[in-house]
């Protein structure tokens, strides 16, 4: 791969429903739209920074991410971070997506049978509506049936899709721009009934923190893809201006299409499906929400439930197979209701926060240990060593105990919000908090344990 090919790959992926709904949740912080885009143009910037950085192990020495976390963790020690990529996180995202995309499928089922929508009347279940319900079992089903099959096929969309992708938001910006009056009054817009009063510095903070927590899990295991790579410089450069040009036109299509929508219909709204929802272009509403489908099952395969089942068959390989972790990991997504997720717009921030916390501490030891106490160096012939074979004299086998302690401090730390009040702003910058945390702690015992044995 090279330049090229990395400055496509995530391009794709940012324009997606949680990105969008993340966006309506900024604006409801207190941020200005200019601020927002900002904030959104910068984290690109931290984030591509991430990707790039922690992709290194991959171009340089050809490892995937899961050779990546045993040349930090140990063998034995690299599960507990598998794990919580591979399943908490990739499960948890592939719950949210099948839930959005059902939304998307939901209303593609109301234009062509609007009767469907009146099914059970108000009658709810767990939460959600019977129409809601049969829109995200059908659409869960869809996924699942793809999971099985690896979810190979869709890579042939790839070329097709993400242009159509552009073309079809680039499409809607132009429509909420017009219909809003140009970009003055969408800039000019005031968010009201905001659901939060902060300092914009702060404002600025956590909206980095969520869209890291968007890249958490492929940003842990980027070297999957740039183990690839012809050289560092190739992936580093298509990443970042894949990244950045990415978001800087996503940072201005989805101001401007929930601004120009809510402006337009005298609404304030942060959902872009309900925007969609409310066209009067029967054919427009189709190709909206057939790209969103589309693209939702084109990563939520590959991105979620496929490392999910590989995580599942990796941690008990005597008892589950591939399709039986597919099979586990998709009751899972259901089981925790990902719907309640997006019930209104601060619902995102506490999922993302959730995933910043949990992966934001494994990137922080991952980073600090090959560059500051592996020195950049990685003994592959250690590393692929049979870890059968009980040799005390390979740093890779067994359990690096300091970056598990630091990994589980940061952790709970950056947990500590999600259940302290007076802890708040810890889990508005979760990610943040976590891998900084994870760093310091590792660094501390790493020096420790020097001295120790000195």
């Amino acid at each position: 791969m090279d330049a090229k090919n990395y400055f496509t790959l995530w391009m794709g992926s940012i324009h997606n429903i949680p990105n969008y709904t993340a966006v309506g949740g900024f604006l409801f912080l207190g941020l200005s739209p200019l601020n927002v885009m900002l904030a959104l143009i910068i984290s690109a910037v931290v984030v591509a920074g991430f990707m790039t950085v922690n992709g290194v192990v991959g171009s340089r020495f050809g490892i995937p991410f899961a050779m990546h976390l045993r040349s930090t963790y140990g063998n034995v020690g690299a599960k507990l971070p598998g794990f919580l990529r591979g399943c908490v996180a990739a499960i948890a995202w592939f719950g949210l997506q099948n839930y959005t995309g059902s939304l998307a499928l939901l209303i593609l089922i109301g234009k062509i049978w609007p009767g469907f929508l009146e099914l059970g009347g108000d009658t709810m279940i767990l939460g959600i509506s019977i129409p809601g319900l049969i829109a995200f079992t059908a659409f869960w089903l869809l996924n699942v049936a793809i999971g099985f099959g690896g979810g190979n096929i869709l890579n042939k969309f790839t070329a097709i899709l993400t242009p159509l992708i552009y073309i079809v938001f680039g499409g809607m910006a132009i429509w909420a721009f017009t219909v809003a009056g140009g970009m003055g009054p969408i800039l000019s817009y005031d968010t009201v009934g905001v659901t939060r009063s902060i300092h914009p510095l702060f404002g600025y903070l956590m909206v980095i923190n969520s869209v890291l927590a968007v890249w958490a899990a492929p940003g842990a295991s980027v070297s999957d893809f740039t183990q690839n790579a012809k050289s560092t410089k190739q992936q580093a450069v298509g990443q970042t201006l894949g990244l950045v040009i990415g978001y800087a036109i996503f940072a201005i299509f989805s101001v401007v299409i929930l601004i120009g929508g809510s402006i337009h219909y005298d609404i304030q709204e942060w959902n872009v499906l309900n925007i969609i929802d409310r066209w009067d272009n029967f054919p427009a509403i189709i190709l909206a929400m057939a790209v969103f489908l589309l693209t939702t099952i084109s990563t939520n395969a590959t991105g979620n439930i496929i490392p999910a089942a590989y995580q599942l068959t990796a941690l008990f390989p005597k008892k589950i197979n591939y399709k039986k972790g597919v099979l586990i990991a998709s009751i899972i997504s259901f089981v925790i209701m990902p719907w309640k997720l997006m019930e209104n717009a601060d619902s995102i921030f506490i999922f993302l926060n959730t995933i910043g916390a949990v992966l934001g501490p494994v990137a922080g030891v991952m980073l600090t240990h090959y560059f500051f106490v592996n020195k950049q160096q990685i003994d592959l012939d250690k590393l692929y060593m049979d870890p059968t074979k009980n040799n005390k004299n390979n740093q890779y086998h067994g359990i690096n105990r300091q970056a598990y302690i630091a990994t589980i401090v940061a952790l709970l730390l950056s947990l500590s919000g999600q259940f302290i009040s007076s802890l708040k702003m810890i889990s508005d910058i979760s990610w943040l908090v976590g891998f900084a945390a994870a760093s310091i702690i590792y660094l501390g015992l790493q020096k420790f344990s020097t001295k120790t044995n000195d």
